[in-house]
């Protein structure tokens, strides 16, 4: 199950001293966390359900289920809020979830096949595809339209021109 767990949030802490948290929202609408109503802990486990919420500066305040002091807040930090894949909106056409990509075939347009994505990151300058190719270490390359002209999540792959082919 856990492979199918996309990380949605975090709880910062506690907010005030009646119980609210400080939720740091991992999604494009902070306000889209308050609204999935089966939240699980890494493990799939259940994690509290919110029960209501309100935006602010880098995510939102929210009440969770059983969560009524300032303490059983704080002892709430650090947990990471996960969603299954499954609940999530079916992406709009050309857009999907960088989650989709992390397993996908990376290959030139002429089809040479340079590994497969591992991971999607951001360091603060954008996101990096992580490329592993079979029995060499992995390379970053940048998750840009120039670098990475097409995704095809359907077919599994990725076409990708590699940095030193785009000068």
């Amino acid at each position: 199950m856990a492979d199918r767990l996309i990380l949605v949030g975090r709880i910062a802490g506690a907010f005030g001293v009646r119980g609210d948290l400080r939720v740091t929202s991992f999604t494009a609408d902070p306000m889209a966390l308050a609204g999935f109503r089966d939240l699980r802990r890494a493990d799939g486990s259940p994690a509290p359900a919110l029960t209501g919420a309100r935006p602010v500066k880098g995510g939102l305040v929210a009440r969770a289920a059983g969560v009524e002091t300032r303490e059983q807040a704080e002892a709430l930090r650090g947990l990471k809020l996960h969603v299954l894949r499954e609940a999530l909106p079916a992406p709009e056409d050309d857009e999907f979830y960088l989650t989709d990509l992390v397993g996908l075939k990376v290959e030139t347009p002429e089809g040479k096949v340079l590994g497969a994505v591992r991971g999607v990151q951001d360091f603060g300058a954008g996101d990096l595809l992580e490329v592993k190719p079979e029995g060499a270490p992995s390379f970053w390359l940048p998750f840009t339209r120039e670098a990475v002209p097409e995704v095809d999540v359907p077919g599994g792959r990725i076409v990708a021109v590699p940095p030193a082919e785009t000068e």
